[in-house]
Formats: structure tokens, C-alpha cells, sequence
């Protein structure tokens, strides 16, 4: 959520700052907007609610600009409004800011320092520049002083980007908690809360790490502690294909990135790929693992539904017993760990903000860690003992697909990885089966049309609808009913299935959609038994199951693979039933009202 573009240099910098933010409104946001300065003393602010679309019917694309800042603001504090946009200003105009995160202690700030100055938004970021002001002025600081005398009585998460108009020839910045990185390039410098951003006009980044104020020009980047310490350090080449950020002849993201999740599985084999038909891992991580009495899996979303299936995964392919929590929860309501315990963090964009906290928690407690992430250099990565890499390649719509089958199909090879160290015998072979469920995967795919069909007479006119599975497909459920809510917004809950006549089964109607996913023979029969009941109470009731235990009249019918592995391919038909339910609403399918790609505030 929110996004940074920052630029100082030779250029066109509008088009710069204007192009990174199309490329971030994968993040999620409500409002946009630039500053740029051309000249000592002569500024321009643009700002529009909605889409960048309409700010770019604003700015002045011809304006002499050498520095700059742009933002898309996912609203927090304050309602999505022209006057909380970013870019934020002083009361005079001199100093202009860009926020992302949350300062937790703006209140008292302003009351102990701002009282007498009139503020023009609701937002606790105009506070921010309002104090860099209120320092420069009543302690005769320097703007470097006045933003670091800010940083350091400020609380909460913050990536920032300053531009002060009485000397265009700097741009500032400074983070903590919050994405930020800086790109370098010839004649020019930037400032991105992703690489993505500005990745078609740097490939060459740098890491600031949590409380580091940086000062940029076009040709120097200055990295500095709060003590005022110079700290060096080395730059990486971002490998990101600027293709890939384009939807090529798909009509929204998230139907290519579906698309697109039989090559990623195979990626991920292909990078993974050891001697011996045995899967590769980092050898100390794998020893760290090996001997841990219990794994932790802790996740937002998608990434904790992953992480349930992960759960089944570890226990019993490498018999280590595993536990699945909510990040949100887990850093302040910390379960009883075990005496040896290992954390496993899933997320998509390694920038998560309540993962971040529970593994700052897991760092003080001086437990390993591992980051499974599509995002290399990522804060989770940094921060972690180890990092696993998706290989999903960048993934845009807000509703996640091909990372949450990447992640499970990494937890697969690693927990087979683990029961091969361990000695137990493998009951199939793990990397024939995956490349049998990728093939599976694409002849699901050849069917969209008539998945589309049956959306089209069922899913159309509903308020409400219910998944329903027992074990892996309970699991699936829980992730199939998340993305048919988050993209057509139809009320959707996952339920185990004998759950149903334990209260759920009172909000069954005469036509409510009710989605049975059977692809276990040990549970079908039970869960068919409840598919029974809600039908005699009205529900409109459609099967999706596996070859081997599919009965006549069932709705879709999946190619059998093992059982284990059975939720990267049920999972991929509720993919597409959520996709073609938003589209036959006529809604925006990449980007939901009221959601955020990456979630990095609390």
C-alpha cells in the first residue's frame, strides 16, 4: 500500500515520477500526486483523488524540473481527498514530503510542538513536514538537521522523500519499518518504495537499512547514520525483466499471472534441482531445520492459507510437527514455543509490516529463521537467517495467485528435501509429480470457457456463497472464498464441512451458491453427505473434485494428481471462478476497492 518515487538529475522528471507510480498502483491507492522543483524557490504541486490517469491530465509535463517526489496514497488518516494527498507542505511551501507508514505519536508532536500552526489536511504526515519546518526555523537548523532532528522524535513506520525548494539541487529520504530503496544512475539518482518503479531507467540498487537518512544529488548518494557516521555500502543489479511488468495481450494481470503458474512451477524446479534427484537447499539451513523440534509458519492472507497447506506438508512428508499463525496476532499474543523451535515467514512481497514485527520478535528471541518470498532483497529477506526465492517474477494484481502456488510447491520440495535427510521413505516421487501438476495445471486452463459458463448462471445476482472441504480442501477453501470476496466482493466463507450443522447451516437459503471441493478419498464421502444437507435446504450446490473420486453430475472434474500435492490444482479452478465473477460484474479485477498489494503498515 502507498508508493515512493523520488528523482534528482537530468531527465524528464515528471515522466519519471509519473511512470513509477503506474507501476506501483499494484500497491493499492486512492489518491496521487508530484512535486517538483525546477529552480531555487519555484515549485509545483500536483494532486488528484483517483487514478493516475487524472494526474497526468494535470501536470505540466514541459516544467524545467531537476528534483521531485510522487506518491499514491492508500488512505489511512483522513478520507481519500485531494487535501490528504501527498505530496505534503509546510506551512510557507518550502519543504515538500512524501510519507509512507503510520506515526503512532503525531497527536502528541503536535500538540508539543505545532500549536500554533495551521495545518490543511487530516493526515499525521503533514505533521511530519510541519516539524521539519517548525526546526529549521526555531532551532536554525540546517535541512539536513531540521529532517534529522524530526526522525529522531518520531515514532511509528515511515519511508519518506523531502524536497526543499531553497536548494533543488538535494533530495532526502529516510525509513524505518517501510520499503525504500535507491537507485543509481548516470547523471541522476532515485528513491523507490519498489524496484519495479523505476526499473526502466536503473537496474542498479542500494539497500537503506532502518534509520538511515539519506542525502541524494545527481551525482552522489550519502548513506548516514543518526550519529552522523558515513556508512558504505555496495549496490545490486535488480533482476527484474521490465517485460514482465507488462499484460501483454491479457485484459488484467491476474488472468496472466494464472496463466502463468505452470511455468513458474517448473522455474522453481529447475532452480531447486540437486544430484541425485534430490532437491537443493542451503546446507546450514537445512541442518538448523533438521534439528528443530517444531516449525512455526507465520503469515498474512493468501500466504497464511499457503501456509496451512505448507503445515500438512512438513508433517507428513518430514514428520515435524508444525504450527500455522497470523502474523497480525502472533507479536503480541506469542504462543508457547517449543525448545528448539524454527519460523518459517511467508510473503509474497517480503515487505509485509505485521511479519516484519513478529520476526522482529522471533530476532530478539534469538530463534532461526527462514523468509520464503518472491521479492530477492526484500526486508523479510534481510532480515531473516535465510531466504528461499519464489521465482514467481513479479506479480501485479492485487489478488495474489502464482505466489501462493509457488509458495506451496516450495514447502513441497523442501519437505521432501527434509524426509529424504531424515531417512524416511519417499512415498512418490515429488519432482515427477510436480511436473505432472503443472501439465495439469494448463489443461485446467484450456477450460476457462466453460468455468466462465457456469459463473455466468450461477455466481452473477448472488449476495453471498460458501466453500465447503474437509482437510487439504478445507484449506483451499479458506484461499478460494478469500479471492472470490476480495475481487467481486460477494460475502464469501470457507468452512469445514462438518462444520456446516454446527450453526453455518442457518444461513442457507433457498439459491445459495454452495462450492464443495472433494479430491480426498478417505473425506469425500463426508463431504458429499453435507453437500446433501444444504441442497435439501435450497442451496444451489456444484462439486468440484478429483478424477478418481468424482461422481456423476459433479460440475468440474480435475485430472488426478497426489493427494498431497492436490491444492495446486483444485485451487487454480477457484482461481478462475473468482476472476470470471468479477469481470461479469464489470469490475476492476487488479485492483479491489479498499485493497493493497503490499500491506506495510500494522
Amino acid at each position: 500500500m502507498c508508493g515512493i518515487v523520488g528523482f534528482i538529475g537530468h531527465g524528464n522528471v515528471q515522466e519519471v515520477l509519473v511512470n513509477g507510480l503506474e507501476k506501483l498502483e499494484y500497491r493499492g491507492y486512492d489518491s496521487a500526486g508530484i512535486y517538483v522543483a525546477e529552480e531555487k524557490g519555484k515549485g509545483h504541486l500536483f494532486k488528484e483523488v483517483g487514478r493516475i490517469a487524472a494526474l497526468k491530465e494535470i501536470v505540466d509535463f514541459e516544467l524545467p524540473a531537476t528534483v521531485g517526489v510522487g506518491h499514491t496514497r492508500w488512505a489511512t488518516h483522513g478520507a481519500a481527498s485531494q487535501q490528504n494527498a501527498h505530496p505534503h507542505q509546510s506551512s510557507s511551501t518550502r519543504f515538500s514530503l512524501v510519507h509512507n507508514g503510520v506515526i503512532e505519536n503525531y497527536q502528541q508532536l503536535q500538540a508539543e510542538y505545532l500549536s500554533d500552526v495551521v495545518l490543511r489536511s487530516e493526515t499525521d504526515t503533514e505533521i511530519v513536514v510541519a516539524l521539519i519546518e517548525h526546526f529549521s526555523k526555531t532551532e536554525d537548523l540546517s535541512t539536513k538537521d531540521a529532517f534529522k532532528r524530526t526522525l529522531e522524535v518520531i515514532e511509528g513506520s515511515y519511508a519518506l522523500g523531502l524536497v526543499d525548494v531553497e536548494n533543488p539541487t538535494v533530495l532526502y529520504a529516510a525509513k524505518n519499518k517501510s520499503p525504500l530503496l535507491i537507485g543509481r544512475g548516470e547523471g541522476f539518482n532515485v528513491i523507490a518504495s519498489d524496484a519495479m518503479a523505476t526499473i526502466d531507467v536503473t537496474s542498479e540498487y542500494v539497500e537503506i537499512k532502518d534509520k538511515e537518512l539519506i542525502t541524494l544529488t545527481q551525482d552522489a548518494v550519502i548513506i548516514e547514520n543518526f550519529a552522523g557516521e558515513t556508512v558504505e555500502r555496495s549496490s545490486y543489479v535488480a533482476e527484474i525483466d521490465a517485460s514482465d511488468l507488462d499484460k501483454g495481450a491479457y485484459p488484467f494481470y491476474m488472468l496472466k499471472e494464472v496463466d502463468e503458474q505452470p511455468a513458474v512451477l517448473r522455474r522453481l524446479l529447475q532452480n531447486y534441482q540437486g544430484d541425485d534427484q534430490q532437491f537443493a537447499f542451503e546446507a546450514d539451513m537445512m541442518k538448523t531445520l533438521l534439528a528443530s523440534d517444531r516449525v512455526y509458519i507465520v503469515a498474512c492472507g493468501t500466504s497464511y492459507n499457503a501456509g496451512w497447506i505448507g503445515r500438512s506438508l512438513f508433517e507428513k512428508l518430514a514428520k515435524i510437527p508444525t504450527e500455522v499463525h497470523l502474523a497480525s496476532e502472533f507479536a503480541y499474543d506469542l504462543p508457547l514455543l517449543s525448545e528448539k523451535p524454527f519460523f518459517v515467514f511467508l510473503t509474497q512481497s517480503g515487505e509485509t509490516a505485521d511479519s516484519r514485527q513478529a520476526l522482529v520478535k522471533v530476532n530478539e528471541l534469538n530463534y532461526p529463521s527462514l523468509t520464503i518470498t518472491n521479492v530477492k532483497g526484500s526486508t523479510l529477506s534481510r532480515e531473516a537467517s535465510f531466504t528461499l526465492l519464489l521465482h514467481a517474477g513479479p506479480e501485479i494484481a492485487v489478488a495474489s495467485t502464482k505466489a501462493y502456488t509457488a509458495q506451496i510447491t516450495l514447502m513441497a520440495m523442501l519437505a521432501d528435501a527434509l524426509r529424504a535427510a531424515k531417512g524416511f521413505e519417499a512415498s512418490f516421487d515429488m519432482e515427477r509429480e510436480l511436473s505432472l501438476v503443472a501439465s495439469i495445471m494448463e489443461s485446467i486452463l484450456a477450460e476457462k470457457a466453460e468455468i466462465k459458463a457456469w459463473i455466468d448462471a450461477n455466481l452473477m445476482e448472488t449476495r453471498n456463497a460458501f466453500y465447503i472441504g474437509r482437510t487439504l480442501d478445507y484449506y483451499v477453501s479458506m484461499e478460494a472464498a478469500l479471492k472470490l470476496k476480495e475481487i467481486s466482493y460477494i460475502q464469501t466463507e470457507a468452512f469445514a464441512a462438518g462444520e456446516l450443522k454446527h450453526g453455518t447451516i442457518a444461513l442457507i437459503e433457498e439459491g445459495t451458491p454452495v462450492i464443495a471441493l472433494v479430491s480426498e478419498e478417505t473425506v469425500g464421502a463426508h463431504t458429499r453427505g453435507n453437500v446433501e444437507e444444504v441442497k435439501a435446504r435450497g442451496a444451489n450446490a456444484i462439486v468440484i473434485s478429483m478424477q478418481d473420486v468424482a461422481r456423476e453430475g459433479d460440475t468440474f472434474v480435475i485430472p488426478k494428481v497426489e493427494t498431497a500435492l492436490s491444492p495446486l490444482v483444485m485451487v487454480v479452478v477457484t482461481q478462475l471462478l473468482a476472476y470470471y465473477t468479477a469481470l461479469g460484474r464489470g469490475l476492476d479485477v487488479d485492483k479491489p476497492r479498499n485493497l493493497a498489494k503490499s500491506v506495510t503498515v500494522e
